[in-house]
């Protein structure tokens, strides 16, 4: 597997990787299958532009994983922001997450952030393992989920040592 950041004109690979990870894990996730099955060539193309994103891809061209970083609105400068990570079913457990996550915590260094952060939906005890195995703290921070109000998520955050005081 290689992981490599992807750029507009990648938007193609992104939206099959994207809808696929809706498919199969659709309550992870705070979008709805339904409305990006529906987003056209140029939104695709927007998104790309508008954020860093990352595909795992194997031997033959297939993407395997995704996620994607982004300085939130609202959120501190310092900050930058994780959505959309996943990875197939197939390549589950090979650390294909952690080689994800390195290329966002790399991005986000270089970017001179001194936090990463995300949210996790409630039950999701993979992916929030993987989180803390990685560094991640919860924060105790919730919120109800946007797209369906029954459920709930909490905040996670990743200080970088490149802002650590000596």
């Amino acid at each position: 597997m290689i992981v490599q950041q992807v750029g507009e004109n990648d938007w193609q690979l992104v939206q099959g990787v994207r809808l696929r990870a809706l498919r199969e894990d659709p309550d992870v996730f705070g979008a709805a299958l339904e409305r990006e099955e529906r987003f056209v060539e140029s939104h695709w193309r927007m998104r790309l532009r508008t954020s860093t994103t990352w595909i795992a891809v194997d031997d033959g061209g297939v993407g395997r994983g995704i996620v994607t970083m982004l300085q939130e609105p609202g959120s501190p400068v310092d900050d930058r922001h994780v959505v959309s990570l996943w990875v197939a079913p197939e390549a589950r457990r090979q650390g294909l997450g952690w080689a994800l996550l390195d290329a966002v915590r790399q991005a986000a260094e270089a970017d001179d952030a001194r936090t990463v952060s995300l949210w996790l939906v409630d039950g999701n005890h993979a992916a929030g393992d993987l989180y803390v195995r990685a560094g991640f703290t919860r924060t105790g921070e919730r919120q109800v989920l946007p797209r369906d109000a029954s459920q709930t998520e909490e905040r996670y955050v990743l200080t970088l040592r490149s802002a650590e005081v000596p």
